[in-house]
């Protein structure tokens, strides 16, 4: 089989049939049905006007749609740009501006929203042939586009084209796009099935967003290598996921530190069996020790393993099977097949250095800024995560500081930059400076020091209408001045450590 996601797509069909390929709800949907449901999508999408290249922006929350809409841009050649479901329309009409996309597909309505009304008031749009809300995605005009000319276009796609543009953010706080081909995201999806033991017999329960690529590339994907059946999950509700994993049998259920902590401490878990569940991966925050054992000894889950990668390079080290609970918390295993890595300028009395990966995963370099590219990628192939890491003598990786200032809340990064750039707009603020301080249920939230006349209230009602609810800081203090060293860069790791009162508001 070809390494692209068509391929993938029609070999599944071949392979599972009218298996079960997703349940939401009372719908269930079979490999075989998937595929005509994508032909039908691609159809409609080539006769709005992709042709292959093109970009096609999806903005909207996990379903089946979601699934339908991604793989068909796929299909009929074009390149997936999936957009957070918790961003603005600021934020998303940046992202159609900034890769030209032909068609957005949104679902209007989403938690109240007028997703469309607001995409259309943020950008002319001009790139932009059609808009598409998620319920009318069946009913596209196909116009005289046939089943034949999709399936040739599916398979006119090389394994080199580019597959996905999934965007991050830098110190500059500008997100960038990182570009990955149809055999990187087929390659690091079976990776990652092949180390979970993931079969056609496997439920697994999607919590992670498809718009992320823990949700896309090691959900979706992943799902077509192996013939699971995928359960997508639009919006986490704690006792609807308990019921699901009771009523479904749930057996693979990835996801960030704070879902496990939800299920652990939910006070109606004893009414719930949740002994199917055999795998369960998390990371992308600091992981307790007794989080991992408590997953193994209270919910019983035969495999838990933790694991470390990046929008730039997805899956890089993952635990295995019969790692120590020690192991699987205070690391993020070995590296995997297709990956290595190495630790740069180690410290003599640590060996701790910044973390360099390189191999099949990385990405192809970022969306029409080889600049950044070539600062993120040197001569050698080296990707410099800017993250600081130590390696123990069996090769895991622990990760033990960030050279950047990004953090983790709920399992979403933050690049406090683009937090500040939107604060800094503000009337009333003179100077603010953004960190991640700790949590307990969203293991890092938000601060923002702030000089100026503004309010900690209207500072996060100015925040909330601009940023992601996951960005919007969650304490604000207002100082007379940020500390700086002689330079004038703000010292970050004072503001961490300060002590002083916090005259702020809680977002909750």
């Amino acid at each position: 089989m070809r390494s692209t996601i068509p391929a993938a797509l029609g070999d599944a069909a071949d392979r599972f049939g009218e298996h079960p390929a997703y349940v939401e709800g009372d719908e269930t949907v079979s490999y075989l049905e998937l595929l005509r449901r994508v032909r039908r999508a691609a159809r409609g999408y080539v006769a709005a006007g992709l042709r292959p290249g093109d970009r096609v922006v999806v903005w909207a929350p996990n379903s089946i749609s979601w699934v339908v809409a991604a793989l068909a841009t796929s299909y009929a050649g074009g390149t997936l740009v999936p957009a957070n479901s918790r961003y603005t329309g600021h934020e998303v009409a940046e992202i159609v501006d900034r890769t030209s996309a032909r068609i957005v597909v949104v679902e209007d309505g989403f938690l109240g929203r007028t997703q469309i009304a607001d995409l259309r008031a943020s950008s002319d749009l001009a790139s932009v042939a059609l808009v598409l809300d998620l319920k009318d995605l069946a009913d596209l005009d196909m116009g005289s586009v046939t089943v034949a000319d999709v399936d040739l276009l599916a398979e006119s796609v090389s394994p080199d084209d580019v597959a996905d543009i999934l965007f991050t953010s830098g110190t500059t706080g500008k997100p960038k796009g990182a570009m990955s081909a149809h055999r990187q995201t087929i390659g690091v999806a079976r990776a990652w099935g092949e180390l979970g033991g993931v079969t056609g017999q496997d439920r697994y329960l999607v919590v992670n967003p498809f718009f992320h690529s823990f949700g896309y590339k090691v959900g979706i994907v992943t799902g077509l290598l192996t013939g699971a059946t995928l359960y997508p999950v639009a919006t986490f509700d704690l006792e609807a996921t308990m019921s699901l994993i009771e009523t479904e049998r749930i057996s693979v259920l990835p996801g960030a530190p704070t879902i496990f902590t939800s299920l652990l401490n939910a006070p109606g878990r004893a009414d719930h069996d949740l002994s199917s569940l055999r795998l369960a991966v998390t990371g992308a925050a600091v992981v307790p020790v007794v989080l991992i054992e408590r997953m193994r000894d209270d919910l019983e889950i035969d495999q838990v393993v933790t694991a470390f990668g990046m929008t730039e390079a997805v899956v890089v080290t993952m635990c295995r099977e019969g790692d120590s609970a020690e192991t699987v918390a205070t690391t993020c295993g070995r590296a995997v097949p297709g990956m290595e890595i190495a630790i740069a300028d180690t410290q003599s009395d640590s060996g701790a250095g910044e973390l360099l990966v390189r191999g099949d995963f990385v990405m192809l370099g970022y969306l029409d800024d080889p600049a950044a590219t070539a600062e993120a990628i040197d001569d050698e192939g080296w990707l410099h995560t800017g993250d600081i890491g130590v390696l123990d003598d069996a090769g895991n990786l622990s990760i033990t500081d960030r050279l950047k200032d990004m953090y983790i809340s709920g399992g979403f990064n933050v690049y406090p930059a683009e937090v500040e750039q939107a604060l800094a707009r503000m009337d009333g603020v003179a100077d603010v400076a953004v960190v991640g301080v700790p949590d307990e249920r969203m293991g890092e939230v938000g601060k923002a020091y702030v000089v100026g006349s503004a309010s900690p209230d209207d500072v996060i009602a100015f925040a909330k209408e601009r940023l992601a609810n996951f960005k919007v800081p969650r304490y604000v203090e207002v100082i007379d001045g940020l500390p700086r060293n002689l330079s004038g860069k703000v010292l970050k790791n004072a503001l961490r450590g300060s002590q002083a009162r916090t005259s702020g508001t809680e977002e909750s």
